[in-house]
């Protein structure tokens, strides 16, 4: 068997007696082997111990064996597995790490901890991560939004500045006169004249500990929402207490620094409070980003849900917006919202934008989920 798959093995399987290859580690593999080992098996050898410069060495060289991609992976173990959240407010360890949306959700849990004197370097990891998220989802969602709402504005009979020349062009090609070269423009389409803003979105996330990477990826969209002026948009956050966030929506980062991860969830509340807020229905989409977990008064929650369809509110509740793969949810509660006709369903950041342009321009959402949510992520019963 060929030598440098021998040695994978060995280092997958750790060295120990039984691991079956008899292989012989040079000193960089022993590294590599051992920077493995550290998360691993940590059980059995003691892993990182407590020390941030140890740690810090330690991403230093999964940093120099493993591309970004498999780092943040082991990252993200080792956090998770040998219990490094509280090494996360030392300076050392925030210099070392590689940011992505897990390590800002970690490090938002922890915003009330972290030292004064770390803080400023905390929020430089968290920043580079939002801009990034931003360079990625700000054109496809600025793009899906305006294109939705120019179409729903479309008018026929125009004045003559509001004009569509392109698609007045399209529509009567039909009326050519070649004698003339030119169109007759028996029908003309053009843009209404807009107010300023033609639809009001609020996200109303739920800040439990378990939505984290949800709510990194929906500050992002609010952020962006809010710089489109044709939509009035408002964030509004909740664990079993409802705080309103709009206007930390110019930074995303300072949004983000508002949000406490943690605590019990109110999920009623919530809803009673973006009632209290709308003022035009028939023109607002309200997404909910929870796992519907209620720890409040679920009789009370399911009123206010009824109510709020009712009254004509565009209503989406999301159970996760992230690329974590299928979330935990109450069936219970997705179940009721399915006889109200209410969309419950996982969405990834890649598709929220042509969501959000579906919602404003009144679509089927439940057909749009059919067409673009795959496998466990559709959860519409």
């Amino acid at each position: 068997m060929d030598t440098e798959y021998l040695k994978r093995w060995r280092l997958i399987l750790g060295g120990n007696e039984a691991d079956g290859t008899g292989m012989t580690l040079n000193v960089e593999e022993e590294r590599l082997d051992r920077s493995l080992e550290a998360v691993y098996d940590s059980d059995r050898r003691g892993g990182l111990g407590s020390s941030a410069p140890k740690v810090s060495r330690w991403l230093g060289d999964i940093r120099e064996f493993f591309p970004q991609s498999v780092v943040q992976v082991i990252q993200r173990d080792a956090i998770k597995r040998l219990h490094l959240d509280s090494l996360l407010t030392e300076k050392e360890m925030l210099a070392t790490v590689v940011p992505d949306v897990h390590l800002v959700a970690t490090l938002m849990s922890l915003s009330r901890v972290i030292p004064e004197k770390n803080k400023e370097m905390a929020r430089q990891v968290v920043r580079q991560v939002v801009d990034e998220l931003l360079r990625k989802l700000s054109a496809p969602t600025q793009q899906a939004i305006s294109g939705a709402l120019n179409r729903s504005s479309r008018r026929r009979n125009p004045r003559y500045h509001e004009i569509d020349w392109k698609t007045t062009i399209t529509k009567n090609l039909k009326n050519y006169q070649p004698d003339y070269k030119t169109i007759i423009p028996e029908v003309r389409i053009g843009y209404g004249r807009k107010r300023k803003s033609l639809k009001d979105i609020i996200l109303c996330l739920d800040q439990s500990g378990s939505m984290g990477t949800s709510v990194i990826y929906s500050g992002i969209f609010g952020s962006v929402l809010a710089s489109i002026p044709a939509v009035s948009t408002r964030m509004i956050v909740f664990d079993t207490a409802v705080v309103d966030l709009t206007d930390a929506l110019q930074d995303p980062v300072d949004l983000l620094f508002g949000v406490q991860l943690g605590g019990g969830t109110d999920i009623a509340r919530a809803l009673t409070y973006c009632q209290g807020i709308i003022t035009r229905p028939q023109d607002t989409v309200l997404v909910l980003v929870t796992d519907l977990y209620e720890g409040g008064d679920e009789r009370e929650m399911c009123k206010r849900f009824a109510s709020l369809v009712n009254s004509g509110v565009q209503l989406i509740v999301l159970p996760a917006l992230n690329d974590d793969g299928a979330p935990s949810y109450d069936k219970r509660h997705a179940e009721f919202l399915a006889t109200l006709g209410v969309p419950t369903f996982a969405c990834t950041p890649d598709k929220f934008p042509d969501l959000m342009a579906a919602a404003l321009s009144k679509q089927d959402i439940s057909m749009w989920v059919s067409q673009n949510i795959k496998g466990n992520n559709r959860n519409t019963v």
